[in-house]
């Protein structure tokens, strides 16, 4: 580093960025969701990884609550 650039008096900052940081899950998924996902990816050039992200953030941004409705046993 150049003398002139003299750091040591500079004061950290939060990076504005941590809010954007993705966190690395481990995930158990069905194969066939895996193979619907990477179809989607093939098709519009983006990872796959990213368009599970994308529909999962469009469910949080819709406040979209599961339904599981389980058939009755006869």
């Amino acid at each position: 580093m150049k003398s002139e650039y003299d750091l040591s008096k500079m004061k950290s900052r939060k990076n504005p960025y941590s809010i954007k940081l993705k966190k690395p899950v481990s995930m158990r998924l069905s194969e066939d969701v895996v193979i619907y996902f990477k179809g989607m990816a093939n098709e519009s050039g983006l990872p796959y990884q990213s368009l599970i992200n994308l529909y999962l953030r469009d469910c949080v941004m819709q406040h979209r609550k599961v339904r599981i409705a389980w058939p009755s046993k006869s």
